[in-house]
């Protein structure tokens, strides 16, 4: 279910909330692919929520596994100039913004 609303979030360009250890963080959802570590990953641009670096907006990497859930908001959002749709820190891209 959380790949499936990401994937919806990203066609449409949605923002969506989500539950990421345990703390909600609002994000523009880019790309899932598998990371340099076999994970399966979502690149995002946080927006809201927690951050405990407190730098916001900022691009993230989030771990599929660690996502607990995700609400799409009615919410659209622009693609940002600086977002790479071949994303070097993926090994594999699932699906994407196509930009």
């Amino acid at each position: 279910m959380v790949r499936t609303n990401l994937r919806n979030a990203i066609k449409e360009l949605k923002k969506v909330r989500i539950s990421y250890e345990g703390t909600e963080r609002i994000v523009h959802p880019y790309l899932i692919g598998i990371n340099k570590k076999g994970n399966e990953s979502l690149r995002a641009y946080q927006v809201g929520g927690f951050s405990s670096s407190g730098h916001l907006p900022e691009w993230r990497l989030f771990l599929l596994d660690q996502i607990d859930f995700v609400e799409i908001i009615d919410e659209y959002f622009q693609i940002k100039n600086d977002y790479n749709p071949d994303d070097k820190g993926m090994t594999q891209i699932i699906y994407r913004i196509e930009a």
